[in-house]
């Protein structure tokens, strides 16, 4: 069964069919730049850009980089233009298609559930909680495999800043930080969030997710296992298009 997912972030925006089977893409992914600024008519143009891409006709799944409740209505935009706040994503999204069936879910709630579904955490039980190390800073908690929506630990206060503000790989780009010092960042926010809540587990997705290699290893001190995300920066497609498999 193929399904497809658009992954919106602060960035890019990415998307493809996804396999449901497989947990993975049917095909190379798309891209296009987000624009800037982000406003709602100026990201669904790039979606429709997407999704038109594939010539697709069926229900599609979409990621968005803040909290959205009811499957459509956004409620924070932290990284994209307030404008956002209280527009009604699945409408917007849905007349832009051409009126194809869309699904709207916090994006790091899509990688999540892509992750315990066929990543990271499969089969893991007890708190797992995904970060998503991006443009900001996302997240996904699950208790034994069942998903807390929009818990946005990004903006934890880290150093009298929010968390994104210290952490993210954005930071590390904009600062020229080394991974050395960029692990050092990383390490106190997850020792921050352990404190908080205690997980057996955290799974390391985003864009930096393919250079765990390159910090993973100097992080200290906390004693949750940490492991990248499987799926790494393709979790949020897969997690898109399942959500709107469900809702089909």
């Amino acid at each position: 069964m193929q399904i497809f997912g658009v992954d919106i972030g602060g960035s890019g925006i990415k998307g493809a069919p996804v396999d449901l089977d497989r947990g993975d893409l049917a095909q190379e992914r798309c891209k296009v730049l987000t624009p800037h600024p982000a406003t709602p008519d100026g990201v669904a143009d790039g979606v429709k850009q997407v999704v038109d891409h594939f010539g697709w006709t069926g229900p599609v799944g979409l990621t968005f980089p803040g909290v959205v409740t009811g499957g459509a209505t956004i409620r924070t935009a932290a990284n994209v233009d307030s404008s956002w706040i209280d527009t009604d994503a699945r409408a917007l999204f849905g007349e832009r298609l051409g009126g194809l069936p869309v699904t709207v879910v916090n994006d790091a709630d899509a990688a999540g559930v892509a992750e315990m579904q066929f990543g990271a955490g499969k089969g893991r039980k007890g708190t797992v909680i995904l970060l998503t190390f991006g443009t900001g800073i996302g997240s996904a908690v699950f208790i034994d495999g069942a998903l807390v929506p929009n818990t946005e630990l990004g903006h934890l206060e880290l150093d009298g800043h929010e968390a994104e503000k210290r952490a993210s790989s954005k930071v590390k780009d904009d600062r020229d930080l080394s991974w050395e010092q960029w692990a050092r960042r990383v390490q106190k926010y997850l020792a921050h969030v352990e404190m908080l809540f205690s997980p057996e587990l955290f799974v390391i997705g985003g864009g930096v997710s393919r250079k765990s290699h390159k910090f993973l290893p100097l992080i200290e001190g906390v004693r949750a296992e940490i492991v990248p995300a499987q799926l790494q920066n393709n979790a949020g497609i897969v997690g898109a298009a399942m959500r709107a498999a469900q809702s089909a």
